[in-house]
This record gives C-alpha cells, sequence and structure tokens, in this order.
C-alpha cells in the first residue's frame, strides 16, 4: 500500500517556502538594489567627515564654519534620523515599506541638492537635517524588506551581506568624497548623492516589491508621539553635552532626563495599550535585549573614535582627504570580506562567542591608538584598521540576525528601526561622550601654552583652545619662531588626549564583550511565527 506523502508541518518535514516562488528567484538582485538605499546614506556620513575640514574653511574654498557649526552640521542630521526611526518603521510596516523607501529616497536626494548649494553654515545644518528625515525612512525599510523577501535559512547569510555594504560605503566615502575635494568645491560631496538617488529610485520601482504588515491593527498616535518627543530630547540632551563637555549643565540634565521620562511612559503606555506600536515584552528576551545592548556599545567606541582619528591622519600627520580616505580602506575591506561569512562562524561556534571575541578584538585595536604618534608607521594605524574591521564584521550581522529573527516577520519594519535607534543613539552618545573627553584633554594640555603667548588677546587664546585645528589656525598667523613651538605643543596635546579617548572607547567595548558573554545566547530560539506566509500577499502588494 502506498504511503501518504508527510504532511507540511509534520515532524521531519522540510519548512515550507513562505516567500512566493517569483519573489524568491530575485531576491539577489533585490538585495543589490536595496544596497544602493543603504550606499548613500552610509556613504554621506563618511564623506562628510573627510570634509569636515575644508567646510571650516574660510569661503571660498569653504563656509568658514566653526567647529559648533561642524557639530551641528552633523548632529542635526542625526538629531532627525534618530527621532525618527521608530516611527518610519512603523509606516512601513502599516503603509508598505516600499512606498516609505521610496519617499525617503527622493527626500535625502532634495536635501543633498539643498546642502550642496548651501550658502552659510546654518543653511547647510538646515538642509542636513531635511537629509536626516530622507534617511530616516530610508534605513528601516531596507532590512525590513530584506527580511521579506528571503527564508529564515538565508537570512543571516543576506544580513552578513547587507552589514558587508556598510564597509564597501565606508570605503567609497572618504575615497570619493578625497577625490571631489581635490578637484571641486566641498559642496560636490553632497551633490553626488545626487545620481545614486536617481538609479536607486528607478530600480526599486521596477525590482523591488512592496510588504506590509497585513493586520496593523488600530494606529498609536500617542505611542508615536511620545517616541519622537523621548528620541529627540534624549538624542539633544547628549548633543548638547558634548558640545558643552560638561554633561552636569542643567539644560543637559533637564533635557536628558526629559527624554529619558517621556521614554519611560512611552514604555508604560505600550505595555497598557490595547494595541501597542511596539510588544515591549521582546525585551525580555535575552537574545534581542543583549544584541540592541551590543550594537549601541560598540556603535559609541567606533563613532567616538572615527571622530577623532580624521583630525589625527589630517592634522597631526598631514594627509590630505584623498589620502586620509585611502587610509580608512582596511577598515573597510575587512568588514567587505568578513561581514558576509560571519555566519559560517555563527554556526560553527555560536552567536555568543563570535561575537564577544569581536567586541575584544575590538577593544584591543581601540588600545592599541596608544602606539599613534607624530611619526609612527603608518602601517600601524592600517593593522589596526584592518583588525578593528575584522573584529566589527564578526560583531554587526550575528546581533542584527538576532534582532530580526526575535521579531515575527511582519513586524520587521520595527525591528529594523529598534537596530538602527540603539545604534544611532549609542553612535550620537560615543560622538559626544568621547568628543567631549578628547576636548577637555586637549584644552588642558594646550591651555598653558597658549596662556604664555604674548600679545595675543584672551578671547583669541580662549577659541584657540577648543580643537587642534583651532591651535593651528593661529600657528599660521604668528611669527615662524612661535609658531613652531605652538603647532610641536598642540601635537603633543593631541596625541595625549586622543591615547585617553581611545582608552574609554576600549573600556567601553570590554562592557559590551561582557554583556555579551552573559546574556547573548550561543543559539537562537525559533522565530515567531516563522512560518507564516509572505506578508505581502496578504497585503496584495507583489509585484
Amino acid at each position: 500500500m502506498a504511503t501518504s506523502p508527510t504532511p507540511p508541518g509534520a515532524p521531519g518535514a522540510p519548512a515550507a517556502p513562505v516567500i512566493p516562488a517569483h519573489i524568491h528567484r530575485r531576491r539577489w538582485v533585490i538585495l543589490t538594489v536595496l544596497m544602493l538605499s543603504l550606499l548613500i546614506v552610509v556613504l554621506d556620513n563618511s564623506i562628510l567627515n573627510v570634509a569636515m575640514k575644508t567646510i571650516a574653511t574660510p569661503a571660498p574654498t569653504g563656509l568658514g564654519a566653526t567647529q559648533s557649526e561642524l557639530e551641528w552640521a552633523i548632529n542635526s542630521y542625526t538629531l532627525v534620523f534618530a527621532g525618527l526611526l521608530f516611527t518610519s518603521g512603523l509606516l512601513g510596516d502599516r503603509l508598505g515599506r516600499k512606498k516609505v523607501l521610496l519617499f525617503g529616497l527622493a527626500v535625502f536626494g532634495a536635501g543633498s541638492v539643498l546642502a550642496a548649494v548651501s550658502s552659510s553654515p546654518t543653511q547647510l545644518i538646515a538642509f542636513r537635517a531635511l537629509m536626516g528625515l530622507g534617511g530616516a525612512f530610508v534605513m528601516p525599510a531596507t532590512l525590513a524588506i530584506l527580511m521579506n523577501v528571503f527564508e529564515r535559512d538565508e537570512q543571516p547569510r543576506a544580513i552578513g551581506v547587507w552589514a558587508g555594504g556598510v564597509g564597501l560605503a565606508i570605503a567609497v566615502g572618504p575615497i570619493a568624497g578625497g577625490l571631489l575635494l581635490d578637484h571641486y568645491w566641498w559642496g560636490s560631496v553632497f551633490l553626488i548623492n545626487v545620481p545614486i538617488v536617481v538609479c536607486a529610485l528607478v530600480a526599486m520601482v521596477i525590482v523591488v516589491p512592496d510588504s506590509k504588515d497585513p493586520a496593523p491593527g488600530k494606529l498609536d498616535p500617542v505611542g508615536v508621539l511620545l517616541s519622537v518627543v523621548g528620541l529627540v530630547l534624549l538624542v539633544f540632551g547628549i548633543i548638547k553635552g558634548g558640545q558643552l563637555a560638561d554633561f552636569t549643565d542643567p539644560e543637559v540634565l533637564a533635557t536628558v532626563l526629559g527624554g529619558l521620562v517621556v521614554l519611560a511612559g512611552f514604555v508604560v503606555h505600550q505595555k497598557r495599550s490595547d494595541h501597542p506600536s511596539i510588544d515591549i515584552g521582546y525585551f525580555r528576551k535575552p537574545a534581542f535585549s543583549a544584541a540592541v545592548a551590543a550594537i549601541a556599545l560598540v556603535f559609541f567606541a567606533l563613532m567616538g573614535v572615527t571622530f577623532f582619528i580624521v583630525f589625527y591622519v589630517q592634522s597631526v600627520r598631514g594627509y590630505s582627504p584623498l589620502d586620509s580616505g585611502l587610509l580608512i580602506l582596511p577598515l573597510a575591506a575587512a568588514q567587505l570580506i568578513f561581514a558576509p561569512r560571519a555566519r559560517l562562524a555563527v554556526d560553527r561556534f555560536g552567536a555568543r562567542a563570535v561575537c564577544t571575541v569581536g567586541m575584544l578584538v575590538v577593544a584591543v585595536t581601540m588600545a592599541g591608538m596608544l602606539l599613534l604618534g607624530t611619526d609612527t608607521p603608518i602601517w600601524v594605524l592600517e593593522v589596526l584598521f584592518f583588525l578593528q574591521g575584522t573584529g566589527m564584521a564578526h560583531i554587526m550581522p550575528p546581533v542584527t540576525v538576532a534582532i530580526m529573527q526575535s521579531l515575527p516577520r511582519e513586524k520587521a519594519g520595527s525591528g529594523s528601526a529598534l537596530n538602527n535607534i540603539f545604534r544611532q543613539v549609542g553612535g550620537t552618545l560615543g560622538v559626544a561622550v568621547l568628543g567631549s573627553l578628547l576636548s577637555t584633554s586637549y584644552r588642558d594640555g594646550i591651555q598653558g601654552t597658549l596662556d604664555a603667548l604674548r600679545g595675543v588677546p584672551g578671547p583669541v587664546r580662549t577659541a584657540a583652545g577648543e580643537s587642534i585645528e583651532a591651535t593651528l589656525g593661529l600657528a599660521a598667523r604668528l611669527r615662524p619662531l612661535p609658531a613652531h613651538v605652538l603647532t610641536e605643543r598642540a601635537d603633543e596635546a593631541f596625541l595625549h588626549a586622543m591615547h585617553v579617548t581611545a582608552l574609554g572607547a576600549a573600556a567601553v567595548s570590554m562592557v559590551g564583550a561582557v554583556v555579551v558573554v552573559l546574556f547573548l545566547p550561543g543559539k537562537m530560539d525559533p522565530a515567531p511565527h516563522a512560518a507564516e506566509p509572505w506578508d505581502g500577499r496578504k497585503a496584495g502588494a507583489a509585484r
């Protein structure tokens, strides 16, 4: 008698595919298109790091932006981006991730054009905020769409490729920025986004399917408002504390505490609501909570170090913007090589072991910055960058997989938004806290030399102590002998401040390693609702 086939879902039966066949066939093409949108968001910020010194130069070469204005050119983007991430993720789940992504790309492109033609630092800050608005709608949607076009068993590999794309953007950004600054005006570093945006928009319309939560439930306007207000207050307070180099300032404390109180109110509201924007219960899962903490901590360390390494390479060592971009290649190459392969290490050793070793490698390379001096062979920095990129490549894919596979597929937009929120808040806090530590240590180191300068007004000496660039600007206006002495003392003060900051970053990375080893599971639990049909079919939006 013939036996009947094993029914789907029976023990021993293969997992039934949940992605429509026509979507599954072109999944890698879809991922390639999604990488374009990821590329411009990461590329833009890495380009800006290289261009900061040029933008600080007086017109017509730059805009003559002060240190504070340079920080706000970065932070206005960050503030809007972080504040709207969760909202954009929710809108993507509700309205359609492709629609939200197309909107974000269009806004980002328009903001790039306006930023390129800015005639003042104030205009640049405003248009960077507009770019942040567009970026907030791009980042969560790319990862959410990825989770909805790949089966669960292929998601770690796809996320590894996605994370490797960050490495590619890190490499392309500074090099492209250096080439543009060598041949064109500073605004070209923003204008380069436009052709990429146009290509991405066309490809998105043709190739990428739409998807959304088939049963989004009722709107939660109170929750959305609380999330936006809380995140904006928190990030603004962190930024302000970094600018003032004083996190005990009443304005800073009031803003940060206000943000935390509003976010606490958001959590309470989500727990009590019968239609919450996000199920707070996800944070009770070790895989989820440890992963988001790891992301925040590693980006805290990385972004703080990235902020000062540009000034070490350009101001202390005298490399051009293009040279600076080329020097970052090992960091990017390591991520590009190892991120797509991190899943192999995770399959063999488990996420906890792989991420712990990755965190320890990052911590060691941060401490390795103590080896850098005014005449250290540049290959030492290159080795540190490569090892650091290798460590990062074995952290980001596993923790991103842990976050995304902890949530149901239909909540991919919210999960991606939470992933980006913790990364952004961690990075912002890193720039603010470690930047503040760098600034304070530098001022303490250079102040005695500045006070000894004769014939230099007090306000000028005070302004010259804000950064090494400001000190070198004063040295350029002095007679040769005092200028030479001031330049030497500036290099010494900056190197000491950089070493102190690097140790702080190493300590934070060690905390991240402890969090991972204690709380991140070695193996992932099955995803909730992992076998549910692809939500794009229910939405009737598959193309």
